[in-house]
């Protein structure tokens, strides 16, 4: 078989809060892979965001502190081969890069931007789709443009707040109410998300949140399921079975969603079979919308009062051990945790091939 192997580099780690998460999806991924079908040459990203590079790989890591490589003498000479074509080169040591970063640097189009720059076929959302997946405002926006039911929010930025705070809370308490909950606009996990119940919280929250970034959403508080449905696909993309979390904490945050366990996950969802469809049809309506590729998961309210549906977000870099939602719901659905691996990276490849063919020159 030796020379079929498609080698793939597998890049985790990341400046990112989600760093460690990041690692431990790289392993589960290195060891669901067919060893059969593909190399791999690990990238691990420091926290400082530096790179560093393995040899090729024919099995996976033993443990996962194997991830956290040295780098070394080789690294500069590794990368500039892998990046070659940015310095006209044109030998590909790499057939397609798998970025499995969480969060900022990973998830919001700029490690995809290095990508495109560098001729390098990978895995998942392009940038835009990255980058819109990121920011919640520009998010909402796309999501009323294709008509997705969603709930109300309000959207501003650190200068509009020092300009008018005033105007902005009274504006808040008039749209939204109480309770009503406040989060940095383009932070993946859950980080910096506060419930405010009246103003001095909402202040509170408001100035909490903008440690973390320039830009604010504020949401009303919707009582309802949290339900979650996996999109997979390109130009026609497939939607899974939709699967319910039944949350520890006052909402799903940081903690419930990776430590404490107590999150339950319900797959599939206690929904009726017409939800069910609904659910998937809006779901690739939202991947749709944000010019998916690759993979989404979709996120969905329903409204406990009168079971009405509404969009809460896509995330475009879905947790993804076997034991995340977005793989798990495609197993109820049918796809294996290593046939997702395969489909992924051929939809990679795919996309890769179609814009290869595009024109980027006016050759009249």
């Amino acid at each position: 078989m030796g020379q079929d192997k498609l080698t793939v580099g597998l890049v985790y780690g990341g400046k990112s809060g989600e760093h460690e998460v990041s690692l431990s999806t790289a392993f589960a991924v290195m060891n669901a892979f067919d060893f059969d079908k593909y190399e791999i040459i690990p990238f691990y990203i420091t926290k400082q965001g530096t790179w560093k590079i393995g040899g090729k790989l024919s099995s996976p890591f033993a443990d996962a502190s194997e991830l956290k490589l040295e780098g070394g003498e080789g690294t500069q000479a590794a990368l500039n081969a892998v990046f070659s074509r940015l310095y006209g080169g044109e030998e590909a040591v790499v057939d397609i890069m798998f970025p499995l970063l969480h969060g900022t640097f990973g998830e919001d189009g700029t490690i995809q931007g290095l990508l495109e720059m560098a001729d390098i076929p990978y895995v998942g959302a392009g940038v835009l789709a990255s980058a819109a997946g990121m920011d919640k405002g520009v998010m909402k926006k796309l999501f009323a443009e294709a008509d997705l039911p969603q709930c109300e929010y309000c959207y501003f930025n650190h200068s509009q707040w020092e300009r008018g705070s005033h105007d902005l809370l009274r504006g808040i308490e008039d749209k939204l109410g109480y309770p009503c909950f406040v989060k940095p606009a383009n932070l993946g996990s859950s980080v910096g998300i506060s419930k405010a119940k009246d103003a001095e919280q909402l202040r509170n929250a408001i100035e909490t949140a903008f440690r973390f970034d320039n830009k604010i959403i504020v949401e009303e508080f919707v009582d309802a399921r949290e339900v979650e449905v996996s999109v997979l696909g390109n130009d026609e993309p497939m939607a899974s079975v939709p699967g319910e979390i039944v949350s520890s904490g006052e909402y799903y945050d940081y903690t419930a969603k990776y430590t404490d366990g107590k999150s339950e996950m319900l797959i599939p969802a206690p929904v009726d079979p017409d939800t069910a469809d609904r659910l998937r049809e809006l779901a690739i309506t939202a991947f749709k919308a944000i010019e998916g590729n690759g993979i989404t998961r979709a996120d969905f309210f329903i409204r406990r009062s009168d079971g009405a549906i509404m969009i809460n977000e896509v995330n475009t870099m879905p947790g993804f051990t076997p034991y995340s939602m977005y793989p798990l719901l495609w197993r109820e659905t049918g796809v294996s945790y290593r046939e997702l691996l395969d489909r992924m990276i051929e939809l990679g490849l795919e996309r890769y091939k179609r814009k290869q063919s595009l024109i980027y020159e006016n050759e009249a």
